[in-house]
């Protein structure tokens, strides 16, 4: 043994001599030349020789030895002590595989399927990896199981599968652990198992499987069939990423940029990326490209961004090539080129990234770097939007509500922005807010959208804090405080919102939220203007105009009224018109000054078009023109009448007092009418029904709303339908009138659509039909006709052709009465007193009572006066409830007559005066008030400012009595049961009164027609019974209440079933 460390050459010739002298006696032996190449292939004995090792493997496979032939067939696939030869590789696996050896059959297997020296052939890999497997390699069950899963070269079975894993993972293979993981995991074969899924990847791990380190890291960071734990999951992801598993380095990197489980350290983030992201990982590099971007861990770096972008993308990373499309469209470390972002957006998408999708969606809407072509935007927006994704949600929302690319469908819209608002997309919201505030797809609700924009807004959404601060303007939703509005504005302002700056600067200007301070309003319309709002432009040019937080400039006056003119503006063009018609800031021009009244006039600006009609009524310039002239009034007048609701009633005498000759007005009607103008014709038939500028007639006014209405004028078919309802100018014929509100409703008129709905409720010149009615005050309810809205409401309240909804019918009044309906304000209060679908709320009552009655409504009035009484929602008090009783009294409200009789009669309010209750009360009670009836009895009957009148008293209670007023019925049986007034005159007379027949024929309780008391007439079938009956009738001196008669059950009415006892029915 000395001499084996003496000298280090002699040592190896000894042991090469020791090693032949070992195995000369089996020179021939094939599993000894096996073993001599085992030696030389991992030095066991001997110098490694790689040249050798092959030769003794050699000899052992050509000797016959099946594992010899495995590790030849190594040695060829790996050019080990030979030239690389993948043929013969496959030769010796098959001649090994073919003895039986499984390792053999494993890698002839992966010859078959990786296509190593010979075709490829997935059938003949799935059958040496099932020899191989069922002779117990770990290896090969696992393949196998790999076939069995993703159906290679057998009929996909996740069963087998499975079973082939558990296997291979029982073995002690950290593959097969691995993927058992995976199949409990995902419920592959098996049943979901999260807790037997942690269970396989920690033993996977344990194995050294850096896939199954990351996979358990992954468990842990999320809690999948373990208690979260963040700290084990850094120290499994951390195994795993020194392992070298590019996953592992990418998750070891989020937890250092996030501080998961670990200290955050921005820096080791950046180096495990980049160590992921130099093997070849795609998410690595999309990350290690944010990082270069935004400056985590390295210096900010652009154009090294873009590289990283660009190798996440090329590698198929659908957000690789989404952020690669951001560079290009943005020139972020590239020069700009939105055709190679679209080319990039294009590949994203198509790779099923949704905000790609979006993204793409938004080329093909705008025309970046492609054709604009609205449909396949619509499109990739669906995709987007079905994805999940909430940007795409919202644009697909757009698409719906203005009908880009698709037919316009307010209720999907609102379907789509809902959608991407829960997701928690602040434009969405502040879109939703919208729906709910316009009513588009849905019913308005003012709560709602206070409760959007708001979200919206504190998301940081310009546009959401610019509404936020209109809610807070105007209460809406919201209880109105001005100071919160300032603030919301002042928010968006910041955020760069044009109309934000817009708003706040007219704030400042007039003092709402904040002390007055033109200079500053000037400062804000300044920003506004400088970032291109047409409306601030504008108000920058009054600022300059009329010297407003700046010294008076009407230069500069001009030129911001023509940026804004140029920018579409109306009153800018208006403006731009006054200016050069004035000599203001600019050479006085007359053509100039027409040119741009005539732009506003077409962009539907009401003073635009009047002074449109000016210029053509003067001749100024332009060629004086009175036709044309009266043409723009009569659109001026009527642009205004839309904005008042239709209200027609000083339409055309705008138009005349524009003429200021009403003959020659008449005149132009007369000529335009004749020449088919069917607006003229409307606007003539006006004239003669209402006597203006000419004398009144009504036939004449039905002759030319007939010729407006065959003319295809919606107005005039309206008109129309009203002369035929209540006859003007013709023969009454509400058949005929229900045919013209048909036209006219069809013609999406919304007084036709609520006139048409009217008739069908009532039974007016068609039949009945509730649900019709109902479908056509809808129409007109959601084109905003106050009437449609309030008669909408009412169907609702009380279930009339649709099913009942009191929250519908609450928020129906609410559009109603926002919109200047006095019923509707009246109704709404009446909703809010009594808990009407919303929160019981005596304040908000009283505050749309007192709209209501301020603007004119009888009920509102008389509700108004009845909260001043009784204190609800205000300070009691006695002298203005009876004001407002007299108001509602004077404007023919019969409980209101009632209430302010009884004023009158208690002092409530008022010195006490008899007579005048009387009066009230004889005006209530000839209305029909049943109260008003009783209480006018009780004044005959006492003399309470009249004559005492027991006759009239007796009249007056039976009038409310039989209309089923309680007290009314008291003071009738009171009556008749002490013979009072004419009931004692009558008796005599009423004793001779036939109950059967009622003639005055009846002598000794008998009736000479009828025969009462004949037994067989009306006998009850007891005799005992009918003895009774006929003493009380054979009585001379009974009472009329103390005769008794019999009735026949079948003259009862409305017999109904009670119960059922021991002696009988009830």
């Amino acid at each position: 043994m000395e001499n084996i460390y003496s000298n280090e050459n002699e040592t190896i010739n000894n042991e090469e001599e020791e090693l032949r002298q070992y195995l000369k006696p089996t020179e021939g032996d094939r599993d000894a030349q096996f073993n001599f190449g085992v030696c030389y292939d991992n030095g066991i004995g001997i110098t490694k020789d790689e040249e050798k090792e092959f030769q003794w493997y050699l000899k052992s496979a050509e000797g016959g030895n099946h594992i010899g032939q495995y590790n030849l067939g190594n040695c060829y696939r790996d050019g080990i002590g030979i030239t690389k030869d993948e043929g013969k590789a496959f030769q010796w696996y098959l001649k090994s595989a073919e003895g039986g050896n499984y390792m053999g059959q494993l890698y002839l297997g992966d010859c078959y399927y990786f296509e190593i020296g010979t075709i490829k052939d997935e059938g003949k890999a799935f059958q040496w990896y099932l020899k191989s497997a069922e002779r117990g390699s770990y290896i090969g069950q696992y393949n196998l199981g790999l076939c069995y899963h993703n159906g290679i070269g057998t009929i996909k079975d996740e069963g087998k599968a499975f079973r082939w894993y558990l296997k291979s993972a029982e073995g002690g293979s950290s593959d097969g652990q691995l993927n058992l993981g995976y199949c409990y995991r995902n419920g592959i074969g098996t049943i979901k198992d999260e807790r037997k899924a942690f269970q396989w990847y920690l033993k996977s791990a344990e194995g050294g499987n850096h896939i199954g380190q990351h996979n358990l890291g992954y468990c842990y960071r999320n809690g999948i069939g373990i208690i979260k734990d963040e700290k084990k999951a850094f120290q499994w992801y951390l195994k795993s990423a020194e392992g070298g598993n590019s996953d592992g380095q990418l998750n070891l990197g989020c937890c250092y940029q996030y501080g998961i489980g670990t200290i955050k350290d921005e820096k080791k983030a950046f180096q495990w990326y980049l160590k992921s992201a130099e093997g070849k990982s795609s998410d690595s590099q999309l990350n290690l490209g944010y990082c270069y971007r935004n400056g985590i861990g390295i210096t900010k770096d652009e154009e090294k961004a873009f590289q990283w972008y660009l190798k996440s993308a090329e590698g198929g990373n659908s957000d690789g090539q989404l952020n690669l499309g951001y560079c290009y469209r943005n020139g972020i470390g590239i020069t700009k080129d939105e055709g190679k972002a679209f080319q990039w957006y294009l590949k994203s998408a198509k790779g099923e990234n949704y905000m790609g999708q979006h993204n793409l969606g938004y080329c093909y809407e705008n025309g970046i770097g492609t054709m604009k072509n609205e449909e396949k935007a619509f499109q990739w927006y669906l995709k987007s939007a079905e994805g999940g994704n909430i940007e795409g949600q919202n644009n697909l929302g757009n698409c719906y509500c203005y009908g880009i690319g698709t037919i316009k469908d307010e209720e999907k819209a609102f379907y789509w922005f809902l959608k991407s608002a829960e997701g928690g997309n602040v434009k969405g919201q502040n879109n939703l807010g919208c729906c709910y505030y316009n009513g588009i797809g849905t019913i308005k609700d003012e709560r709602k959208v206070f409760q959007w924009y708001l979200k919206s807004a504190e998301g940081g959404n310009n546009d959401g804090q610019l509404n936020l601060g209109y809610c807070y303007q105007n209460g809406i939703g919201t209880i109105k405080d001005e100071e919160k509005a300032f603030q919301w504005y002042l928010k968006s302002a910041e955020g760069g919102s044009n109309n934000g700056q817009l708003n706040l600067g007219y704030c400042y200007r007039n003092g709402i939220g904040i002390t007055k301070d033109k200079g500053k309003a000037f400062q804000w319309y300044l920003k506004s203007a400088e970032g291109g709002s047409s409306d601030g432009q504008y108000n920058l040019g009054l600022c300059y105009h009329n010297g407003i937080g700046i010294i008076k400039d009407e230069k500069k006056a001009f030129q911001w009224y023509l940026k804004s003119a140029e920018g579409g503006n109306s009153d800018g063009q208006l403006n731009l018109g006054y200016c050069y018609r004035n000599e203001i800031g600019i050479t006085k021009d007359e053509e100039k000054a027409f040119q741009w009244y005539l732009k506003s006039a077409e962009s539907e600006n009401n003073i635009g078009q009047h002074n449109l009609g000016y210029c053509y009524n003067k001749g100024i310039g332009t060629i004086k023109d009175e036709r044309k002239a009266i043409q723009w009034y009569l659109k001026s007048a009527k642009g205004k009448n839309l904005k008042e609701q239709h209200n027609h009633e000083n339409h055309y005498q705008n138009v005349i007092e524009s003429i200021k000759d009403e003959k020659k007005t008449i005149q132009w009607y007369l000529k335009l009418a004749e020449e088919e103008s069917s607006d003229s014709q409307l606007y003539l038939g006006h004239c003669y029904h209402n006597g203006i500028g000419i004398t009144k007639d009504e036939k004449k006014a039905f002759q030319w709303y007939l010729k407006s209405a065959e003319g295809g004028n919606s107005d005039g078919q309206l008109n129309l339908g009203y002369c035929y309802r209540n006859g003007i100018g013709i023969t009454k014929d509400e058949e005929k009138a229900f045919q013209w509100y048909l036209k006219s409703a069809e013609s999406e008129n919304y007084i036709g659509q609520y006139n048409l709905g009217y008739c069908y409720e009532k039974g007016i010149g068609t039949i009945k039909d509730e649900r019709k009615a109902f479908q056509w005050y809808l129409k007109s309810a959601k084109g905003g006709n106050n009437n449609g809205q309030l008669n909408l409401g009412y169907c609702y309240e009380k279930g009339i052709g649709t099913v009942k909804d009191e929250g519908k019918a609450f928020q129906w009044y609410l559009e109603s009465a926002e919109r200047g309906s006095y019923i509707g304000q009246n109704n709404l209060g009446n909703c809010y007193h009594n808990g009407i679908g919303i929160t019981k709320n005596e304040n908000k009552a009283f505050q749309w009572y007192l709209k209501s009655a301020e603007g004119g409504s009888n009920d509102g009035q008389l509700n108004l006066g009845y909260c001043y009484r009784n204190g609800i929602g205000v300070i009691k008090d006695e002298e203005k409830a009876f004001q407002w009783y007299l108001k509602s009294a004077e404007g023919g409200n019969h409980i209101g007559q009632h209430n302010l009789g009884y004023c009158y009669e208690k002092g409530i309010g008022i010195i006490k005066n008899e007579v005048k209750a009387f009066q009230w009360y004889l005006k209530s009670a000839e209305g029909g008030n049943l109260k008003g009836q009783h209480n006018l009895g009780n004044c005959y009957r006492n003399g309470i400012g009249t004559i005492k009148d027991e006759g009239k008293a007796f009249q007056w209670f039976l009038k409310s009595a039989e209309g089923g007023e309680k007290f009314g019925q008291s003071s009738v049986e009171y009556f008749y049961r002490n013979e009072i007034s004419d009931i004692k005159k009558n008796q005599k007379k009423s004793k001779y009164k036939c109950y059967n027949c009622e003639n005055l024929n009846q002598l000794n309780n008998t009736c000479s027609n009828c025969k009462l008391i004949e037994m067989p007439k009306w006998t009850s079938g007891n005799y005992d019974v009918d003895k009774i009956i006929q003493m009380t009738q054979l009585d001379e001196n009974a009472n009329e209440w103390e005769i008794w008669r019999w009735i026949d059950y079948n003259k009862l009415k409305n017999v109904e079933y009670l119960a059922e006892g021991g002696f009988g029915s009830i």
